[in-house]
């Protein structure tokens, strides 16, 4: 009895893996009060990830640090504020494999104290077992923090805690007696003046 040959053909194909150039899309980030939560988020876009950020130059408001995401294509920066003053700084944004890198210029205030408000009020939900509402705020819609430690019985909410020159989103959530919380209603933008 032979034994038979057994012949394998390979065939490898190659192809060039050309990702888009990397670049940072956010052009501005809020600005802030002393002492007061402040959150704000850089968006990138192209390249491949994870994201390498660094400060470049400058620095941030003080009591305010920055965390690559995990998550997404951002860098979130976040913190309580100290210092009144105003700051720019550099940040650069590098892709995975090095191939491609952007910088972006940014300059925030850190206002002693709230000059403007916000007062808020929506319609109260119809519903027989809402137990309160939630408002979140957020710098570009996407990104929110709850602004509120307890549920808001009314349907108002006033928030003494923005910065001039700043744009805000704002959203509200209903949560009934079980403690189940409703989708975001829709987002309305708010700007601050100088």
């Amino acid at each position: 009895m032979k034994a038979s040959l057994l012949s394998l053909l390979l065939f490898v194909f190659v192809s060039a893996c050309t990702a888009s150039e990397i670049s940072i899309t956010t052009t501005s980030i809020p600005n802030g009060t002393v002492d007061t939560d402040y959150s704000a988020t850089i968006q990138a876009s192209g390249g491949c990830t994870p994201y390498k950020w660094e400060l470049l130059s400058g620095k941030l408001p003080t009591g305010v640090t920055q965390t690559p995401s995990s998550k997404t294509t951002s860098l979130d920066l976040s913190g309580d504020p100290t210092t009144e003053a105003t700051y720019t700084f550099t940040e650069s944004v590098t892709s995975c494999d090095g191939s491609s890198v952007a910088y972006a210029w940014f300059q925030v205030a850190i206002q002693a104290s709230a000059i403007h408000i916000v007062n808020l009020q929506w319609h109260a939900s119809t519903s027989n077992d809402i137990a309160g509402y939630n408002v979140y705020r957020g710098p570009d819609g996407v990104t929110w923090t709850k602004m509120n430690s307890g549920l808001i019985a009314a349907t108002d909410y006033t928030d003494s805690t923005v910065a001039n020159g700043s744009t805000y989103y704002y959203s509200a959530t209903t949560v009934n007696i079980e403690g189940e919380e409703s989708n975001k209603s829709a987002s309305v933008k708010v700007s601050i003046p100088q």
